[in-house]
């Protein structure tokens, strides 16, 4: 009897457990409906792209014979005018699409760290570093992309690169406007009296303040990269034909849009839902962690 009475304890403990994490969840996605609905879309994207390989057919194969299908339970998408799959085609460049996304935000969000950090607390680093910031900038980010990516070569690694450069600098100047203010906070004048060095000052006092914010950056420099990818591979400046991506998946059915418009409609709607889902989710982001919404909810 002990023993069965320590099980439906347990059993019943358990179950608590579940409410109260169910509870906890409910009461956030109350609060911060944008992130979680932003954050389910992205995952829904990220699963299906990351799985296309084992989903899809190979999105290369080309059938002449079903050239410019339309959507059916066959061919969920339709198909090309070479015949193939517009539905493998469109998760397939998804992972494009996302790699460059992924791999910009954190490289420029890294970079733009660095500089920022340092810029703000050198003031003769300052004077170099920001004009030079300033150069970049006055450079409209999409010819700039097209530069570099004509200079070197088509592909993954070179686009994320080119998508990059353009990036730093809106990060660097925002970790740099930090900097400026928190540097005059009556605490880190006071680790600066009791003899503090600049790596301490910097990685313990100043860099958790501008966690925050540069995880908001993040979201939106993803974003642009994603949709400046996407603009590459429309005009043929971007990955290379053999490798699928939703710029040049559109790029190649632009001249096939009054008869067959399903070869633009949806690699271009998992574009817009993808850039949309991660502009909803920085939104809310920004709500959740702005300690001044926080006190107020």
């Amino acid at each position: 009897m002990v023993a069965e009475s320590v099980d439906i304890t347990l059993d019943e403990f358990d179950l608590d457990v579940e409410k109260g994490r169910l509870t906890r969840f409910g009461e956030f996605a109350r609060r911060h409906p944008t992130v979680v609905w932003g954050a389910a879309v992205l995952i829904v994207m990220t699963v299906l792209t990351v799985l296309s390989p084992y989903i899809t057919a190979d999105p290369l194969e080309i059938d002449p014979i079903r050239r410019l299908k339309r959507p059916s339970s066959e061919y969920w998408f339709g198909t090309d005018n070479l015949g193939r799959n517009i539905f493998s085609r469109t998760l397939h460049g998804g992972r494009i699409s996302l790699t460059v996304g992924l791999g910009v935000a954190i490289f420029a969000t890294v970079t733009g760290l660095v500089i920022g950090l340092v810029s703000g607390y050198s003031r003769p680093i300052d004077a170099v570093m920001m004009r030079i910031m300033d150069g970049l900038m006055a450079i409209p980010e999409i010819l700039l992309a097209i530069t570099l990516v004509a200079i070197t070569s088509a592909s993954i690694q070179n686009v994320i690169m080119a998508i990059t450069i353009p990036e730093v600098p809106r990060v660097a100047r925002l970790v740099r406007s930090i900097v400026l203010t928190i540097r005059e906070e009556p605490y880190v004048e006071a680790a600066v009296s009791v003899g503090a060095g600049i790596p301490k000052m910097l990685f313990r006092h100043i860099l958790p303040n501008t966690i925050a914010p540069l995880l908001v950056q993040g979201t939106y420099v993803f974003a642009a990269a994603v949709i400046t990818e996407a603009l590459l591979g429309f005009i043929g400046a971007g990955t290379p034909p053999e490798i699928p991506s939703w710029g040049n998946i559109m790029a190649e059915g632009r001249i096939y849009f009054q008869l067959a418009p399903w070869i633009i409609f949806f690699p271009g709607m998992f574009l817009t839902l993808t850039v949309l889902a991660v502009n909803i989710f920085g939104d809310g982001l920004r709500d959740m962690l702005d300690p001044r919404l926080a006190r107020q909810m």
